[in-house]
């Protein structure tokens, strides 16, 4: 992933909507990143943990999407074009239905996955993390294709995410905002 600030002092969700769709684009804070396309166990991973996820929601009220365009206004816009963080995150669940729309999300989904690559690890565990703790986004993973890794980060009732739970591929991850998901990471991992 590539910072392109350059040439603009703030991107907005207004000149998100204008580029073209053949790049994952994402703007925190005003600043523009672009993705490259990511390796082919980047997308396993994210096929398989999606599975589970729609598979244990079907007939829920709570939807996983991947890929999805999610806003996060600062709360100070006349409008969403002046959106300046939009963020499109390997996966999400959203279980308040009011925050989507034809264009994605708006507001903090209640479970975000990002899945590292090297060029994005550093973005994912501080940027985003700092990002989706002060947006209220109650579960956030950071996944580690590398090493086969799963980071788990819980909102507490402070506001903050408390300290980590950390598992391998040999592990089960009971979804804390459901009564009865758990994530069996040998299907994420087999590969």
């Amino acid at each position: 992933m590539m910072s392109l600030s350059e040439g603009k002092e703030a991107y907005t969700y207004e000149d998100y909507l204008n580029w073209p769709n053949e790049h994952k684009i994402e703007i925190i804070n005003g600043q523009l990143y672009l993705h490259t396309v990511p390796p082919r166990i980047h997308q396993e991973i994210s096929i398989a943990m999606s599975c589970q996820f729609f598979n244990y929601l079907k007939n829920k009220k709570c939807e996983v999407y991947f890929r999805l365009g999610v806003r996060l206004p600062s709360g100070n816009e006349k409008s969403d074009k002046e959106i300046k963080t939009v963020v499109e995150p390997d996966i999400i669940v959203v279980c308040d239905k009011s925050k989507l729309d034809d264009e994605g999300c708006k507001g903090a989904p209640d479970l975000i996955v990002e899945i590292t690559s090297p060029s994005t690890a550093k973005i994912d565990k501080v940027e985003k993390f700092n990002l989706y703790e002060k947006h209220g986004v109650k579960e956030y993973w950071i996944v580690e294709p590398e090493i086969k890794l799963v980071t788990v980060f819980l909102l507490q009732e402070n506001g903050r995410y408390g300290r980590p739970n950390i598992y391998t591929e040999e592990d089960k991850i009971k979804v804390s905002i459901f009564e009865d998901l758990i994530i069996d990471l040998k299907d994420v991992f087999n590969y």
